[in-house]
């Protein structure tokens, strides 16, 4: 929750500095942001120590599938509209509960039925609270972004929390981000793209990178404990939450129908931490 939260916040800033600064630029000053928060803390607290190998190939591949993951969520929502995208992006619990399941983990018919609530609600919410009329393109390419975005998450959290049980957390962590930066750095050289995102936007992806650093970690982390994929699950209200946020500090009006879809939600994930 506390990642759904922080990435709540993060897609709050994004609708403040995407019409205005470069894409892939802004995505890397977050990714860096984010890299520089948790050498922070690894610095602080003593927190280096040695990764297994096999744990730094299965951090390697999160790193790979969080920049495919970021991608897709940008691209997608850059394009929109949120009542299109919002859902299928919501929509990777399943696959993260669907590897846990083909891992050999017990998932029963109740957790399932749980899982699936909470997507029913974040769609519902995430529909019901965009009602631009404006021509968007095409659909077909714009799902295809939140497909990768949602098979990107799934991946991310699975080879992550899979990485993190094998060793320390952060670490781990910290290979995960960091291969995607060299990744990203590399397709913004190899395609000449701009990588300063301007002065005044720096302080804003400064704090998205902060807040996008604090979720990773909470999601990861967790693979060290016992349901490690509900982490990821919980974590993908941070839409509804978002839109919970413009409801309570900027005032956007809030009807019955995405009222019922936040309880249906919390109830499902309230079920789940049982």
């Amino acid at each position: 929750m506390i990642a759904a939260i922080c990435w709540g916040v993060h897609d709050i800033l994004v609708r403040r500095v995407s019409q205005n600064t470069p894409l892939m630029a802004s995505l890397l000053a977050v990714l860096v942001a984010g890299t520089l928060l948790q050498l922070g803390i690894m610095t602080t607290t003593g927190s280096f120590a040695p990764v297994t190998g096999a744990s730094a190939g299965y951090a390697m591949i999160s790193g790979v599938c969080f920049l495919v993951a970021s991608l897709g969520l940008y691209g997608a929502f850059q394009r929109g509209p949120v009542r299109l995208v919002a859902p299928v992006i919501a929509s990777y619990p399943i696959l993260s509960v669907g590897w846990a399941a083909a891992s050999g983990i017990p998932i029963s018919l109740y957790e399932w039925l749980a899982v699936l609530s909470i997507i029913i609600g974040v769609s519902v919410v995430a529909m019901l609270s965009d009602d631009s009329t404006a021509e968007v393109p095409p659909k077909g390419l714009t799902i295809l972004y939140a497909v990768i975005a949602a098979v990107g998450f799934a991946g991310t959290f699975a080879f992550g929390q899979l990485a993190a049980a094998m060793t320390h957390d952060l670490p781990v962590i910290l290979i995960t981000r960091s291969v995607a930066i060299v990744l990203l750095l590399g397709i913004i050289v190899a395609k000449s793209l701009p990588l300063w995102p301007g002065r005044s936007a720096l302080p804003v992806l400064a704090l998205m990178g902060c807040v996008d650093g604090i979720a990773l970690m909470c999601v990861l982390s967790a693979g060290g404990l016992p349901d490690a994929q509900y982490a990821a699950v919980a974590s993908s209200v941070f839409g509804l939450l978002t839109i919970l946020m413009a409801w309570a500090f900027l005032k956007e009006q809030m009807t019955l129908p995405q009222w019922s879809g936040c309880l249906l939600t919390f109830v499902a994930i309230g079920y789940l931490a049982l």
